[in-house]
């Protein structure tokens, strides 16, 4: 099975960080019981000296090349994924898309409406290149703007009603999609560095949260337990 990991910059982390694709990786390691591999055309961090992703310092760096792949980018959203996911799957053979995007698009580039849009022709195009392909979605999860700035904060919670209602229109038993709970106890002043990007306990939340869904839903997997 061929997993890959979609995302904003709290995907593809910035150097130094072990990004909750690290942790899920772990993850796959100790509990999937078969044959998998991470899929993706990247494998760079996001250097903020540089202001490229071209950082390979990942926090630890037995992380293996094989393992680091991902379609995840700095300032990137739906509105930057839907329009690559078609040939990123085919050429990459997915079968399970991870997928944490919308706080970029609601903060830079969209509204909500236009946003779940974006979120349904991803899920179009990446079925188009393979009609069994399942995907899990996160939630715009808690973060430093919505806390000062009450449209923006409307806006997400908008977004997150929407992209429910898209899990509940598009589902299917031949192309399943979740949605992923938003992490339990998520603390922006605890669980990030900054108020939005994952410090080491929120990548565990992070991936957790896709890793529940999966075992629940699918059985794939176990139960998250966090490496040691």
């Amino acid at each position: 099975m061929r997993f890959m990991f979609v995302g904003d910059s709290m995907t593809i982390g910035r150097a130094g960080d072990f990004t909750w694709r690290y942790r899920m990786w772990q993850h796959l390691n100790r509990s999937f019981g078969g044959p998998y591999r991470i899929v993706g055309p990247r494998t760079e961090l996001y250097d903020t000296a540089a202001d490229a992703p071209v950082s390979t310092v990942y926090a630890d760096p037995a992380f293996p090349d094989r393992a680091r792949k991902h379609l995840a980018g700095w300032g990137e959203g739906w509105l930057h994924m839907a329009p690559l996911i078609r040939e990123t799957v085919t050429t990459t053979k997915a079968d399970v898309l991870l997928v944490s995007l919308g706080l970029i698009d609601l903060g830079f580039y969209t509204n909500s409406t236009q946003t779940a849009l974006n979120a349904r022709a991803f899920i179009a195009a990446a079925r188009e290149a393979n009609p069994r392909v399942r995907a899990v979605l996160m939630p715009v999860i808690p973060n430093v703007r919505a806390l000062s700035d009450a449209p923006f904060a409307a806006e997400c919670d908008r977004f997150n009603e929407l992209l429910a209602k898209t899990v509940a229109d598009l589902d299917s038993p031949v192309s399943p999609i979740l949605l992923a709970s938003t992490p339990e106890s998520y603390d922006i002043h605890s669980d990030t560095y900054d108020g939005t990007h994952p410090g080491p306990s929120g990548e565990h939340k992070l991936a957790a949260s896709f890793a529940t869904a999966m075992h629940q839903a699918w059985d794939l997997g176990g139960p998250y337990e966090p490496a040691a």
